[in-house]
C-alpha cells in the first residue's frame, strides 16, 4: 500500500475510512457465529463486549496503522493511543469497532463499525457501515452526506406532533429510570418513538429522513463522531441542551423546523439531568 501524505485532504481520509470500515464489516459479519461465543461485560452486567469488536478494532486500527503510522487513534475497546512523535492537532482517527453490540449479539441486523477522521480537533470525514445489510453512509465536513451513492438531506417536518423520534438509552439501571421519566413526558407531544440500539445508526437514520429526530444523554465520542457529522451534512440542526453544544453528555439532532420546539421540550423534562 503506498502511504497517504502527511496532512491529507478529508476526501483522502474517507477514501481510506470506507476502505478499513468496509474490512472491518466484512470480518464482523463472517466470524459473527464464532465471535459471539466469547462474550464479557464492561461497566454493568448488561454492556457486553464480543471478540468481534476486538478482532474488529484490530483490524480496522492495523488497516490505519500500516497507511498512516503517526496518526492517533481513539477506539473504544483499546481507549486512545498516540504513536510517539505524533503532533498534536494532527490526524485522530475515532472507532466505534461496533456500535449496537448488543443487536449484534442477538442477530438483530442493526449495528455498525463507525470511523471518523478528526483533523486539529474538527471532524472531517466519517463512515458508517452496517455489516449486516451493506448501509453505507458517509459524510465530509462542507460536501454533504451520502447513503451509498445517494445525497441525503433530513426530513423537512415542522410539527412537533408529527415528529417520529429515535432515541437510546444507557447501561446504568438508575440513568435508565430517569430516561424513561423523560420519554414518558415526551411521547404525548409526538407521533412516535423508536428504539433501535445503535447510536451511528440512529444519527443516519435521522440524516436519510427515515426517523425524524434522534436524541440522547451520555454517549460516548466514538458512539457519536462519524454519524453526527453525517446528520450535520444531512442539513439536521445538532446541539446539546440549555444552550450547549452537542458533547458526551447530550446529542439532539434534529431539522431545523423542529429543533427549537423539541429542544425546549428537552430541556424542561430535565433530558440531560439526572444519574
Amino acid at each position: 500500500m503506498t502511504p497517504l501524505t502527511d496532512r491529507p485532504q478529508p476526501a483522502e481520509l474517507l477514501a481510506l475510512a470506507v476502505e478499513v470500515a468496509a474490512d472491518g464489516a466484512a470480518l464482523a459479519q463472517a466470524k459473527r457465529q464464532e465471535f459471539i461465543i466469547s462474550v464479557r461485560t464492561k461497566s454493568t452486567d448488561t454492556d457486553v463486549v464480543t471478540a468481534a469488536d476486538e478482532a474488529v478494532e484490530r483490524c480496522v486500527i492495523d488497516a490505519i496503522r500500516a497507511r498512516r503510522p503517526a496518526d492517533a487513534v481513539l477506539s473504544e475497546e483499546a481507549g486512545a493511543s498516540r504513536p510517539a512523535g505524533h503532533p498534536a492537532g494532527q490526524v485522530r482517527w475515532i472507532l466505534d469497532p461496533i456500535d449496537g453490540t448488543v443487536n449484534y449479539l442477538y442477530g438483530i441486523p442493526y449495528y455498525a463499525v463507525s470511523l471518523a477522521a478528526e483533523v486539529d480537533g474538527e471532524v472531517v470525514a466519517g463512515v458508517v457501515h452496517n455489516p449486516a445489510t451493506g448501509d453505507v453512509w458517509t459524510a465530509v465536513r462542507g460536501d454533504g452526506a451520502y447513503w451509498g451513492d445517494r445525497r441525503i438531506t433530513c426530513s423537512s417536518v415542522s410539527e412537533l406532533g408529527q415528529t417520529m423520534v429515535a432515541t437510546g438509552f444507557g447501561y446504568d439501571s438508575s440513568r435508565r429510570a430517569h430516561q424513561a421519566k423523560v420519554l414518558g413526558g415526551l411521547a404525548h407531544k409526538i407521533r412516535d418513538i423508536r428504539r433501535f440500539g445503535a447510536c451511528a445508526l440512529d444519527l443516519c437514520a435521522a440524516a436519510s429522513g427515515v426517523v425524524d429526530a434522534y436524541y440522547e444523554k451520555g454517549l460516548n465520542e466514538w458512539d457519536r463522531a462519524a454519524g453526527q457529522l453525517i446528520a450535520s451534512e444531512a442539513g439536521l440542526v445538532v446541539s446539546g441542551l440549555h444552550g450547549a453544544p452537542a458533547s458526551d453528555a447530550f446529542v439532539l439532532v434534529a431539522p431545523p423546523g423542529i429543533h427549537a420546539q423539541l429542544r425546549a421540550v428537552l430541556d424542561e423534562l430535565d433530558a440531560d439531568g439526572g444519574p
